[in-house]
């Protein structure tokens, strides 16, 4: 019966994962057809867990699509190399492992006692959309899920004095990829469940994975503290992020408050105060 009752739990995990990737991607047309999408492999649960999601879709796709899995080494001391190429080889997929030696630089640049995450998602980022060019890739996918987008909304309040999080869907700065975020929907804990289902073959980031008081944790926290002592707060502040009323805010680029005028119908008194004089 224990069986029984853990594969029906493993099912409905596997369809409602699924289900939220599908409707992320309509609701964003994040995959059109003929897309060829660079599916940027980290290691880590989410992005393996977007790459097994998007295979299982692609089997049933109404539209055809193709998937390139790329991972990059940053020669991180330690890094299994072989781990990745030996997973991605049994999935049958194409796929490719670009080295370049950006831990170098982020150790060299960050001075002691800050954090790397910054300089080294940008380094990351670079590389990675360049190479979507030169493979050919129409979109690029990275593995965000619901929890980051709402934690980079209160990182970007809280250090940046910015109202903004992470879009599903967005087109670079310099115009040249549509970045896509299939996961956008999914709960980090459902992600992790699923890791331990499929047994994933896990690469911790040791990079920057030992420093502490990092920001990120810090607004990890206080949400989860939310969840626990409100559950669905996260669930509602990311609806609030689909949800905008410009006019309720304070941005004067994004609301014309300096021509708001009154809208009123004249009205003739006349033959009421007529009427009261008689």
């Amino acid at each position: 019966m224990s069986i029984r009752k853990n594969q029906l739990e493993a099912n409905k995990l596997q369809k409602r994962l699924r289900r939220n990737v599908g409707k992320a991607i309509a609701d964003y047309n994040m995959v059109e057809e003929g897309d060829r999408i660079m599916v940027c492999l980290s290691g880590g649960k989410d992005s393996y867990a977007m790459l097994d999601i998007l295979m299982n879709l692609q089997a049933s796709a109404p539209i055809k699509f193709d998937l390139v899995a790329v991972n990059l080494d940053q020669k991180q001391p330690g890094f299994p190399e072989h781990v990745l190429p030996a997973y991605l080889d049994e999935l049958g997929i194409e796929y490719h492992i670009l080295e370049k030696d950006t831990y170098s630089i982020v150790t060299s640049k960050v001075p002691e006692g800050k954090t790397y995450c910054s300089l080294c998602s940008r380094l990351r980022r670079g590389t990675l959309y360049g190479f979507a060019e030169q493979i050919g890739c129409s979109k690029v996918a990275l593995g965000h899920h619901r929890d980051d987008i709402v934690e980079t909304l209160f990182l970007n309040m809280f250090y940046q004095s910015k109202l903004k999080a992470m879009p599903p869907k967005l087109l670079s700065d310099d115009k040249k990829n549509i970045v896509i975020r299939p996961l956008a929907y999914c709960r980090e804990s459902d992600l992790v469940a699923l890791a331990e289902l499929k047994q994933f073959p896990i690469i911790p980031c040791n990079l920057c994975g030992s420093q502490d008081g990092l920001q990120r944790n810090v607004v990890k926290e206080m949400l989860v503290q939310w969840e626990r002592q409100y559950p669905g707060r996260v669930e509602s502040i990311f609806s609030a992020l689909k949800n905008i009323s410009p006019s309720q805010l304070a941005d004067t680029d994004l609301f014309d408050f300096e021509t708001l005028q009154i809208e009123r119908e004249q009205i003739d008194l006349s033959s009421e105060i007529k009427a009261i004089n008689l």
